[in-house]
């Protein structure tokens, strides 16, 4: 049996979703939703599909070419791709508008031949237009066009709408608190992910000890095979497959490299299970045994993972695991002489300073669910009117800082701190090149987080342990 093979006990109600929604609209509205395009890859060749997240969300339809109408009362209507058995021999079978209400539970469904004909219709006597903004390009056009349709109809009576909304502020909303079904999916997707990481350290080890030539791509193979073996039906994102100094390129992806003895690897990589994202990153010595210098700063960085940890809970602020995160990085920079003393005496003064950012230059976490970086605001909605300045004191910039979003039950986001330390006259030469980010996968309960992710170990005598075997 597959780590996959069991299904959730609760599927989605995407009707449900789609009420909730409604609900939001106000009793004139409309809010129009396209799914994704297909993307052509080369001259003959498309890019694996995948739906556009806010569709699926409302929708659970795969097909590309679809788009869902909803109105204020409720009302839902589908215009997806006709039945075509010439193209269904070549692209597969399609659902069809005949099947889409009862396989959808949509209230009615269109070809999506007659969009230009029937959105102007829809439109009429509308006082609000709802669409996601700034997420699909020509969207605003197109719309624009059906509504001059229902405008030069003025003359019998039509009202076009005069308002338009962004429709992600109402479903960002909606999708930041994960259900217990969407929770579910993301928990196996994060098993499937912590197996292959467990693969690629153990194929890594066991290819240096035979004294074969080990290469990014090999590891990165592993990761693969493992996702599609139990199910999974994409990588969440490109892979990072990084072997010594290549793990202090934060975005570096899987490549011809050769894994070297002695050297750290680098792999942050989760793959996509049912519309959901897993993003696991470890940090192991590619021979299996640490040396002293990389001990020292993973043992820092795992510190500064469970100081985030310890700061994640319901109540709690997202920028909370973060200063945690800083605090314990900071401190150990300063023990390992990586931060000067004499320039920055104390510990808040190296952390005012900035001093720790030439070694950590980015943020501890991130909403995930739908996508990688999943939608929502970080900034607490009621509390958006309250804002402070500050001059950053590396760049100069006038920041202006609101108060971070307070973390609810079902919440799920990151935890990623890490060290990336490349060779500089005032670093000691034992650190140079290393790169070490610990990251896993959390969910918001009432009294502190789930770690989803913890079926690859973190703990470097059992990373140890594990590569032996």
């Amino acid at each position: 049996m597959t780590l996959a093979s069991s299904p959730p006990a609760q599927a989605p109600s995407y009707a449900d979703r789609r009420a909730r929604l409604a609900a939001q609209l106000g009793p004139d509205a409309i809010a129009i939703v396209p799914t994704a395009p297909v993307q052509q890859r080369n001259r003959d060749s498309d890019f694996p599909y995948r739906a556009d997240s806010y569709f699926h969300y409302l929708t659970g339809f795969a097909e590309p070419n679809a788009w869902l109408v909803l109105t204020g009362d409720g009302r839902s209507t589908l215009f997806c791709q006709p039945k075509d058995l010439e193209r269904e021999i070549w692209d597969g079978i399609r659902l069809g508008p005949e099947a889409a209400p009862a396989a959808l539970g949509v209230d009615e469904a269109f070809s999506v031949d007659e969009l230009a004909t029937r959105l102007p219709q829809l439109l009429e006597n509308k006082a609000v237009v709802w669409y996601p903004f700034a997420t699909h390009p020509g969207l605003e056009t197109r719309i624009d066009g059906w509504l001059n349709k229902v405008r030069a109809r003025v003359r019998y009576g039509a009202l076009a709408p005069d308002t338009q909304r962004d429709l992600c502020a109402l479903l960002d909303e909606m999708r930041l608190v994960k259900d217990a079904y969407e929770q579910d999916v993301m928990r196996r997707a994060s098993q499937i992910s912590a197996r292959a990481h467990v693969r690629a350290m153990q194929r890594s080890a066991a290819m240096l000890r035979a004294a074969q030539d080990v290469r990014e791509y090999h590891l990165d193979a592993e990761l693969l095979h493992e996702f599609r073996e139990h199910g999974s039906q994409f990588p969440a994102y490109t892979s990072i497959v990084a072997a010594g100094a290549n793990a202090c390129v934060l975005h570096y992806r899987a490549d011809v490299a050769p894994i070297r003895d002695g050297e750290l690897v680098l792999i942050d990589a989760g793959c996509e299970l049912d519309g959901y994202a897993s993003d696991i990153t470890r940090t192991f010595p590619a021979n299996g045994r640490f040396t002293g210098p990389q001990r020292q700063l993973y043992e820092l960085v795992l510190a500064s993972q469970d100081a985030a940890v310890a700061a994640t809970r319901a109540g709690a602020r997202f920028n909370d695991p973060h200063d945690a995160t800083v605090r314990v990085l900071t401190q150990g920079l300063l023990d390992l002489g990586l931060i000067d003393k004499a320039k920055h005496p104390t510990l808040d003064d190296a952390i005012a300073a900035r001093g720790y950012f030439p070694y950590y230059m980015h943020r501890t976490s991130h909403w995930l669910g739908m996508d990688v970086h999943d939608c929502g605001s970080y900034v607490e909605p009621s509390e958006v009117g309250q804002i402070s300045e500050r001059k950053d004191p590396l760049s100069g910039e006038l920041i202006k800082d609101r108060p971070s979003r307070i973390l609810r039950p079902g919440m799920v986001l990151t935890i990623e701190p890490g060290l990336y330390v490349r060779p500089a006259d005032n670093v000691p030469e034992a650190f140079w090149n290393i790169g070490i980010r610990i990251e896993d996968d959390a969910v918001v309960t009432d009294t502190g987080c789930e770690l989803i992710t913890r079926g690859v170990p973190v703990a470097p005598d059992e990373i140890e342990a594990l590569m032996r075997g």
